[in-house]
């Protein structure tokens, strides 16, 4: 019996197109905006200081060859959220086009990524958090403050912070609360405006001395950042998830994509070489808000505090949609059979899948509180870039099988697209640590065994079923 069992990809395709009911109003500026509020959050906040202390001022060029990988991925992804656009993200269109084993690793890979993205935005919530306490006298005990070994030469044991705020946004996801379009805008703007502030500001502070050297750990340094700050682009896929709803997908989607790319890599960029040109790159060392604390170095506190309270604000909404999107991920695939049926049952009252919430919300919230930052972005980066490079493959699959398929979007240059998304990932996943790679290949191992030692037979494709 074969592995690699699909589902009916004409009867997925006739079902999105036949009962959404979602109008083509989006054009090529909407897109790029939404793109934008997704992409910026926790990378630049937060990893913008774990980046440092790897390529030293280099960093901006560690966000220029992420910004190229996400790109290469994105247009890649753009194809199939045009082609198959239903609800599961790049676990849907796997299963669709690859077979149930493919969509199992996919699946068990974005459980990785939106689990520990969730409890990393937390720890970097945490340290922006203590930073606005601290303008105001009010400090926790230092054992509280974050996760153990987390700070060099301080002792730590629980990030308390971090895990409160994922309870809390657990609490507020199981009985359903949501965010509004309006909410949503309002938090694009104070993150933007933040991130345009600090830039504001801080160019005037400026050392250039602190620019030298400027590749203190060669270009190998700036390889093993940019396999960090990838994270700092993860949430373009949001731009892609809209193609029903442009109006015409063909020309906006690559724009939007493209654009907001660009447009974040420049801030980045921007911010990266303004953070490292008024601290010099070692004093980042266990640091969880690093823009903030740059523009405490130079002097202004009062734009310091509205750094923290702009971050905050934004990444409370990122790890609303992280958490989400990890709940949605596991009750697609117990609804296909491959997790136990509790994880997509619905609470009668909430209407949301509330086990499978609190359970997500518990397990990371531990995490979060347990495991330093670095660590757990490692961990992100392995599982998406696995994830972009097995979505790169399906387009080449999907181009081979089934030429015949509509698409509002094709990517273009394939083969040499989807080549390029390959090797790009490849390669920033050769610059992670030993370490990464055992736990990861850990996980898989795990994954394989569940799903040969349960979800196959439970499998709603199995043929008993």
């Amino acid at each position: 019996m074969s592995l690699f069992r699909t589902k009916d990809l004409d009867k997925m395709i006739l079902s999105s197109r036949t009962n959404t009911g979602l109008q083509r109003t989006l054009g090529a500026m909407d897109l790029t905006l939404l793109g934008v509020g997704a992409i910026v959050g926790t990378g630049i906040f937060v990893l913008t200081g774990t980046g440092a202390l790897l390529a030293g001022p280099g960093l901006a060029l560690s966000f220029v060859l992420a910004a190229i990988a996400c790109g290469f991925a994105a247009l890649c992804y753009a194809e199939f959220s045009s082609t198959v656009p239903v609800s599961g993200s790049i676990y849907t269109y796997s299963y669709a086009t690859m077979g149930e084993i493919v969509a199992w690793i996919i699946g068990w890979d974005l459980m990785l990524e939106y689990g520990l993205a969730t409890s990393a935005v937390s720890v970097g919530w945490s340290g922006y958090m203590q930073s606005l306490l601290s303008g105001f006298g009010i400090a926790l005990p230092t054992a509280l403050t974050a996760a153990p070994g987390a700070v060099p030469g301080v002792t730590t044991w629980f990030n308390l912070p971090a895990f409160c705020i994922l309870l809390v946004i657990t609490a507020l996801l199981s009985i359903g609360i949501r965010e509004s379009a309006r909410a949503n805008n309002i938090m694009v703007f104070i993150k933007v405006a933040v991130v345009l502030l600090f830039i504001a500001v801080g160019v005037g502070h400026v050392q250039p001395a602190n620019w030298q050297p400027y590749l203190p750990f060669g270009f190998n340094g700036v390889f093993n950042a940019a396999a960090i700050v990838f994270f700092a682009f993860i949430g373009f896929d949001a731009v892609t998830s809209a193609a029903e709803e442009v109006k015409n997908p063909a020309r906006a989607l690559p724009i939007g994509i493209i654009a907001s790319l660009a447009v974040c890599a420049l801030l980045y960029v921007a911010v990266a070489a303004i953070m490292t040109g008024i601290v010099p790159f070692e004093k980042f060392a266990g640091v969880d808000h690093p823009v903030s604390l740059a523009l405490q170095y130079a002097g202004e506190n009062w734009v310091a505090g509205f750094v923290d309270l702009g971050a905050i604000i934004g990444m409370t909404t990122v790890i609303l949609v992280m958490t989400y999107g990890q709940t949605r991920i596991l009750f697609a695939m117990s609804r296909d059979g491959l997790l136990p049926k509790k994880l997509s049952s619905i609470h009668p009252r909430f209407a949301t899948p509330f086990f499978t919430t609190w359970l997500v919300g518990i397990v990371f919230a531990f995490i979060a509180a347990l495991i330093p930052l670095n660590i757990l972005a490692e961990l992100i980066n392995i599982g998406t870039l696995m994830a972009f490079s097995l979505i790169a493959v399906a387009v080449l699959v999907l181009r081979k099988t089934r030429p015949d398929l509509p698409r509002a979007f094709r990517c273009p240059g394939v083969p040499f697209v989807p080549v390029a998304a390959i090797g790009f990932c490849v390669f920033l996943m050769c610059h992670l640590q030993a370490v990464t790679w055992i736990a990861f290949l850990c996980w898989l191992a795990i994954g394989f065994a569940v799903y040969f030692g349960y979800a196959r037979r439970r499998s709603l494709l199995h043929p008993n079923k």
